[in-house]
């Protein structure tokens, strides 16, 4: 299993702005598990 940072790195220039400026780091998580399964 990946770190999260190693899962972060890997795709941040492909994440959505929505994402990226999430307003609490337990929002980000959130949006960012959205976000990679579309990416994967």
């Amino acid at each position: 299993k990946e770190f999260f940072t190693m899962r972060v790195v890997k795709h941040w220039n492909r994440l959505p702005r929505e994402v990226v400026e999430a307003p609490s780091l337990e929002a980000f998580k959130a949006r960012l598990d959205g976000a990679l399964s579309n990416l994967i």
